[in-house]
C-alpha cells in the first residue's frame, strides 16, 4: 500500500475514530471529585458526614436508565443528596430523563433540590415540582429546613434562581431578597448550608454568613484549558473565575459542580461530567 493510500485508508480514519472516542468520553465519563470541608461551627459528632452534590443534568439520559449516575452515587454512601438546578433543559426538554434519575437517587438518601434558570425557562416547573415532591424530594423554594445531624442541627437553605424573581432589580438584589425570605427573622447557631444555582453570586452568600454553599450553572467553563481553566460560563462570560471547584471568601466556602449534562453547546473538552462528594469534618487542633 502506497504512503498516500495509508493516509487515506488507515491514518485519517484511525485518527477520526480515536477523536470520536475521545469526545464521547469527555461528554460521558463521569468523574467523582471529593472535598473535605472543616469548620468549628459543625455540631459535635458530625465528622465524616457525607453530602453528594448533583447539578445541571440538562435532561440528559445516561445508558440503562441513568445507571452510571445512580450507581456512583450509591457507592459514595451519602447522608444526604443535594441538587442545584437545571436538572431539566428548556431547549431539549425531557422530563422522563430527570424523573428516572430522581427515582433512583431517592432510594439512596434524602434529596434536597433548588431550582435553576432552566426549570423556570421550561415553563413546566409547577407540575415538575409536584412530581418531585411526590417522590419525597425536598424542593426548597426560598426556605430553610433544619436537619438533625450529629449532636445538633444543620440549617439547609434552598433558593430559586434569580430569574424566578420579577420584583427586584439585578441578580444581587433578587438573590438578597430570596435569602432574606428563606432565612427570615429567625436566628440560629446552626451550621448553614445553601443550595443555589448561581456561583457568581458567592459574595452575596458570604455576606449573609452562609457557612457552605453549593452551586452549578457554570458547566466548568464548558472547555477547560491547562493552567488557565474554564473558557466561558453564563453569567460570567469569558475566563470565568468561579466555574468549578472549591472557593473561600471571608470564612464562607463555595463548592461548584461542573454538571452532568450540556445545554446550548453539546460538547465538553477537558471538562468531564462530575459528581461531587463533600465530607464535613471538625478542624484538627
Amino acid at each position: 500500500m502506497s504512503r498516500g493510500k495509508r493516509w487515506l485508508f488507515v491514518y485519517i480514519p484511525g485518527f477520526l475514530i480515536l477523536l470520536c472516542l475521545f469526545l464521547y468520553e469527555e461528554n460521558n465519563h463521569i468523574g467523582i471529585t471529593t472535598y473535605t470541608v472543616s469548620s468549628s461551627e459543625l455540631p459535635q459528632g458530625l465528622d465524616g458526614y457525607r453530602i453528594v452534590h448533583l447539578s445541571d443534568l440538562q435532561s440528559k439520559m445516561y445508558p440503562n436508565d441513568q445507571y452510571p449516575v445512580v450507581s456512583k452515587v450509591k457507592r459514595l454512601k451519602p447522608d444526604i443528596i443535594v441538587m442545584t438546578g437545571d436538572m431539566v433543559d428548556a431547549g431539549h426538554y425531557d422530563e422522563e430523563a430527570t424523573m428516572v434519575l430522581m427515582r433512583g437517587v431517592t432510594e439512596i438518601a434524602p434529596v434536597y433540590f433548588a431550582a435553576g434558570n432552566h426549570e423556570y425557562a421550561s415553563r413546566t416547573f409547577p407540575e415538575l415540582e409536584k412530581k418531585l415532591t411526590g417522590l419525597g424530594i425536598h424542593v426548597l423554594r426560598n426556605e430553610r429546613v433544619r436537619i438533625k445531624a450529629g449532636d445538633g442541627n444543620i440549617s439547609l437553605i434552598g433558593v430559586d434562581d434569580p430569574i424566578f424573581n420579577r420584583q427586584e432589580d439585578g441578580d444581587v438584589d433578587k438573590m438578597t431578597a430570596h435569602l432574606r425570605e428563606a432565612i427570615g427573622g429567625e436566628v440560629t447557631e446552626d451550621y448553614s448550608i445553601l443550595l443555589s444555582h448561581r456561583p457568581e453570586l458567592f459574595h452575596v452568600y458570604s455576606d449573609h454568613s452562609i457557612d457552605l454553599s453549593f452551586a452549578g450553572h457554570a458547566h466548568g467553563g464548558q472547555f477547560r484549558l491547562p493552567l488557565i481553566g474554564g473558557v466561558y460560563s453564563p453569567g460570567q462570560g469569558m475566563w470565568p473565575e468561579l466555574s468549578e471547584g472549591l472557593h473561600e471568601r471571608d470564612g464562607s466556602t463555595l463548592v461548584i459542580n461542573r454538571g452532568l449534562g450540556n445545554s446550548v453547546f453539546p460538547q465538553r473538552l477537558f471538562n468531564r461530567p462530575e459528581i461531587v462528594l463533600v465530607e464535613l469534618a471538625s478542624p484538627a487542633f
